[in-house]
């Protein structure tokens, strides 16, 4: 029987978590989890239900009732078997998202649902607990970061809105990740740090596989 492999990858916003985590998960032949989507998949469920952002008990309630379905191969999320991959992206859905993540109770249900599917599968599961929190036994943890010019510089590629504002919610964002009391932003003690300032997507996924490779036999590219 294969060992099943979980590959968690954790950091603040910018800091090239989804790029290197899609990319890995490729290689490998493993599930690509992006755990930030499933906020924002409550998120857009509770704007799309009225559900107030303060509401607590209703937000728990959606977040344990949620559907959420992660596409094998073409990464596409869905929510109750709609495809939101392109509606969770929406700015006040990213706000909703943010305010969803804050509840303690959200928190408790979604990672169950992501242990659950790190139960089946192998995966490369990316957010800001994964090796903390969701799978502190994971095969391997990485911990990506990068200067806060930079992550800035790197949002503002995508986005069309001004570098001081990006700036200004990148700051919030950090502020809220690594204070909230459940499940804060931090560094696992045996994660290996990887600082991306300066580094291209190439030379951070070689950087990466090459610790999958040094701490597991299965850490052996896709063949087409």
């Amino acid at each position: 029987m294969t060992k099943r492999i979980t590959v968690a990858i954790d950091g603040p916003a910018g800091a090239g978590k989804s790029t290197i985590a899609k990319r890995i998960a490729e290689k490998l032949g493993y599930l690509y989890i992006d755990t930030g989507a499933m906020y924002r998949a409550v998120g857009l469920w509770a704007l799309r239900t009225k559900v107030a952002l303060s509401d607590m008990h209703r937000l728990e309630q959606l977040a344990n009732e949620a559907q959420i379905e992660f596409g094998a191969v073409s990464g596409r999320v869905l929510l109750n078997g709609e495809d939101v991959t392109d509606a969770i992206r929406a700015p006040e859905v990213s706000e909703a998202a943010s305010k969803v993540s804050l509840v303690p109770a959200v928190r408790r249900a979604l990672v169950a649902k992501q242990r659950e599917i790190g139960g089946r599968a192998s995966v490369v599961m990316e957010g800001r607990d994964i090796g903390s929190v969701v799978f502190p036994d994971a095969t391997v943890k990485i911990f990506l970061d990068a200067h806060p010019e930079v992550r800035v510089e790197r949002r503002a590629g995508e986005s069309a809105l001004p570098a001081e504002l990006i700036a200004k919610q990148i700051g919030e964002r950090d502020q809220r990740d690594r204070t909230r009391p459940e499940s804060p932003l931090v560094q696992a003690p045996d994660a290996v740090y990887v600082d991306t300032t300066g580094l291209s997507a190439d030379d951070v996924e070689a950087a990466v596989l090459k610790i999958i490779r040094d701490r597991t036999s299965n850490g052996k590219e896709r063949t087409q």
